[in-house]
């Protein structure tokens, strides 16, 4: 049974052990659209006994096995299924978390992506001989290292991004052989349980990948701190990531978690262009993304024209329902988050900067926002907005724009326009960042790339590769 349905087409029950489960150990919940209110579906709410059925399934799994090429075979099979299906998976991810259809579809070709770079990944993941006979002592002996999977993944993933994310954590696990317990996002658990039929009728075995719906605090928190589980991997809000972290000390805990991304643009450059891929920068899915462009340093000399130039083109945006195929920007996840972002606006106005675009909101659209002359200690500036907001200051000096860029609790993603080669090579050197990008904004992040970033915005590196390196436990082995 797959759950009731309402404007969804595809699941709404949990999936565990290689079933489908319509109501959780704390009922069930209605799922609304943050754009309209809409009732979207009936969600099952799981609970502590749905985590450990869960786990269990998955650490029998994991003792079972499964053949690398059975597990690639699969994943291969998936890939295709979800391409079949776009566009049942991008109006799943358009109808739950408020992005833009054409958004969504582009996310939806990007997990298509991810699973081919975590089959291509898998398959070249190997082992490496160690010269022990370099010595003496290892005359005579034959050495070679091995891969061998971590564990039980427990991967617990955010609204912003409902595919390609949680892809980003089920792909690489089940190609090194880990099996898999999700925690979607409470907004938005539909495409991922779209995603777990898929896999159902692609032949995954029973336990190989739990999807189990709830609240972060009791499902996330009993995942984490389950003692099946090897290997944590959360994206999220460095409060709850940093709080995992330390409820599982003794766990593999990676974090990928929030930012508030520089943008400098030097006098030395493009600048017409830095304004125009701003734009897209800061107001894609509605500034819902850890490398939003939120933070803009702009030279002096060119800030007034940069300013005039992105405003415009930020008036010229769409805002509305997410299914109108003409929209650029819709809702924030929910009104809650709106009135907080309203009042962020609000607080920098009051410290002396200006609104030169946006600032209003109606029910949980807020209208993209550019605010220059900011206090370096207002919200919209210190803080991670994850809204449409974007802040303008200008400067004198380059080293005054990268120690304001550094001035920051985060460290994800940084770009930088220029054409002065000592500016790039000095950015490059001095920014304290996981990812610099020269002539480009921040708002990037390729699916084989390793991404991840410093400071408070995490302890890891994602990307098919890197993160089957790390869901890996590296075994050696000596023969005499």
């Amino acid at each position: 049974m797959k759950g009731t349905q309402t404007m969804h087409d595809g699941p709404t029950a949990m999936y565990i052990n290689g079933e489908w489960v319509a109501e959780g150990e704390n009922g069930t919940t209605t799922l609304t659209a943050p754009f309209d209110g809409r009732e979207l579906a009936v969600i099952p709410v799981g609970g502590r006994r749905d985590v450990e059925r869960a786990v269990q399934a998955a650490h029998n799994a994991r003792r079972t096995g499964l053949p690398l090429d059975r597990r690639l075979t699969i994943l291969e099979a998936v890939a295709a299924s979800i391409a079949a299906r776009s566009e049942d998976f991008a109006r799943a991810i358009a109808l739950e978390c408020a992005k833009p259809i054409k958004t969504a579809r582009a996310e939806v070709l990007r997990a298509i992506d991810t699973i081919k770079f975590s089959v291509a990944a898998a398959r070249t993941l190997g082992s490496e001989s160690v010269p022990l006979d370099a010595t003496a002592a290892g005359a005579g002996k034959v050495t070679f290292t091995k891969r061998v999977p971590v564990g039980v993944v427990a991967a617990i993933a955010p609204f912003n991004f409902p595919l390609n994310l949680v892809v980003h954590k089920v792909a690489p696990a089940l190609a090194v052989g880990c099996p898999v317990v999700l925690k979607p996002a409470t907004q938005t658990p539909l495409s991922a349980l779209l995603l777990a039929e898929v896999f159902h009728e692609a032949g995954l075995p029973a336990g190989w990948l739990n999807v189990v719906c709830g609240s972060g605090a009791e499902v996330g928190g009993a995942l984490a701190t389950h003692p099946d589980v090897a290997y944590v991997t959360f994206t999220g809000s460095p409060q709850v990531g940093w709080g995992i972290a330390e409820a599982a000390p003794k766990k593999k805990v990676r974090l990928e978690l929030g930012s508030n991304a520089p943008l400098i643009v030097d006098r030395e450059s493009d600048w017409e262009a830095a304004a125009d891929q701003a734009v897209f920068g800061a107001f894609v899915q509605a500034g819902q993304s850890c490398v939003s462009t939120q933070r803009i340093f702009v030279h002096e000399d060119v800030v007034d024209a940069f300013t005039e130039r992105m405003a415009a083109a930020t008036r010229g945006l769409v805002v509305g329902d997410p299914l109108d195929e003409t929209v650029d920007v819709s809702a924030v996840i929910n009104e809650g988050e709106a009135i907080r972002v309203e009042k962020w606006i609000a607080e920098a106005e009051a410290g002396g900067a200006k609104v030169v675009v946006g600032g209003g909101r109606s029910g949980a659209v807020v209208t993209p926002t550019i605010i220059r002359g900011v206090d370096p200690a207002a919200k919209v500036q210190c803080q991670e907005v994850f809204g449409p907001v974007v802040t303008v200051n200008s400067f004198a000096e380059f080293t005054e724009a990268l120690a304001a860029a550094n001035d920051s609790v985060f460290g994800l993603n940084a770009g930088v326009f220029t054409t002065n080669l000592r500016h790039a090579l000095q950015a490059i050197e001095e920014l304290e960042f996981g990812s610099v990008y020269i002539n480009d904004v921040p708002t990037v992040r390729a699916d084989q790339q390793p991404y991840g970033g410093v400071k408070e915005s995490g302890n890891t590196r994602e990307g098919p590769r890197y993160a089957m390196e790390e869901m890996t436990e590296l075994k050696f082995i000596t023969l005499r």
